[in-house]
């Protein structure tokens, strides 16, 4: 992992009919994966679980986060950085809601996501990772 790379965390929401959630910051253009940086003290559950409800006003299922790997990857939203993901599969209850910074929402098919613009983490490693692992419920 390069030393100056932005850590976060970041979740794999699927629907029952195994579409990934992806949504977009305000101010952005590229759909990404749920989650964010850590706050000082958080492991990446609490952290995980408290960015999906600050931005999706939704509860995470602790019980059934399953760790999915880490990934690096050219940040979207930060010219000349690069991001490290601990991405986790996760299911949600509660009505999704884009909140605080994010402007949209949207579900894709992984293995045939629309032409809009993807972030490079969720192109190239969470989406391609989606698409080979196809059960409706869990990545």
């Amino acid at each position: 992992m390069p030393t100056d790379a932005i850590k976060v965390v970041a979740a794999l929401i699927r629907d029952e009919a195994g579409r990934v959630l992806l949504v977009r910051k305000r101010g952005t253009m590229a759909f990404m994966q749920p989650g964010g940086k850590r706050d000082a003290g958080e492991d990446d559950i609490a952290a995980l679980a408290r960015e999906i409800a600050e931005e999706l006003g939704c509860c995470a299922l602790r019980d059934t986060i399953q760790p999915l790997g880490e990934f690096d990857a050219v940040a979207a939203n930060e010219p000349g950085r690069r991001v490290h993901a601990c991405l986790y599969a996760v299911d949600v209850t509660g009505d999704l809601v884009p909140n605080r910074e994010i402007d949209a929402m949207i579900w894709v098919d992984p293995a045939t996501p629309p032409d809009i613009p993807l972030a490079p983490l969720t192109r190239d490693h969470v989406l391609p990772l989606a698409a080979r692992r196809r059960d409706a419920r869990h990545a």
